[in-house]
């Protein structure tokens, strides 16, 4: 398991310093590649766009925007020829992290996103056909199909919902050359949820 990096090195003081921050390690990391695809940055803009065409909510669009920032954190891209064959659990890296900014509203949905796929491969069975070559592998070191008491389980989760319209967003943000929006597109939702504790 790769080391988690110290990421932020500084405290951000305001809402404005917090978006810096994250925008600055999208800078830095963002333009390598999880998914066969597209680049970790044009998937969380095209994540956040698809939001967007479905009308969600700041908060839905800014974790659809943040969602896999724990990839970075954690240096995890195909630079890296085992970054598929652990679980680094970026989701939860991701949610720990953003949960000294954001509300539960931001960063559950994220926390849950793979439990969502896992949740989405048990129970809908045209689902599997739709994912990418990466995430079915990823599929595995994460658990695989989730079982019919994780199921029960997961469904009486507050934000499960929530974490299976962010995961089909996530699903549809791997199309090389879309058009969306930049990153900075998103500053104003983003500094808008900042709450620093």
């Amino acid at each position: 398991m790769k080391t988690q990096s110290h990421w932020p090195l500084t405290d951000p003081t305001t809402a404005t310093e917090v978006a810096d921050h994250v925008f600055a390690l999208f800078a830095e990391r963002g333009g390598s590649y999880y998914d066969e695809a597209v680049t970790q940055t044009q998937h969380a803009v095209q994540s956040a766009a698809l939001a967007d065409a479905e009308n969600a909510d700041a908060a839905m669009t800014v974790a659809a925007l943040l969602h896999d920032i724990g990839h970075l954190v954690v240096d995890e891209h195909n630079n890296h020829d085992d970054f598929l064959h652990e679980n680094e659990k970026h989701e939860l890296v991701a949610a720990t992290i953003l949960s000294r900014w954001f509300p539960p509203s931001v960063t559950s949905p994220i926390a849950l996103h793979v439990a969502a796929k896992r949740y989405l491969v048990a129970t809908d069975p045209s689902y599997l056909d739709g994912l990418s070559q990466a995430s079915v592998q990823s599929l595995r070191v994460q658990g695989g199909p989730m079982s019919p008491e994780e199921v029960a389980k997961f469904r009486r989760l507050r934000r499960a919902h929530d974490a299976c319209r962010l995961r089909r967003w996530d699903d549809g943000a791997k199309i090389p050359n879309r058009r969306v929006p930049p990153l900075e597109h998103y500053r104003g939702r983003f500094e808008s949820l900042v709450a620093l504790r």
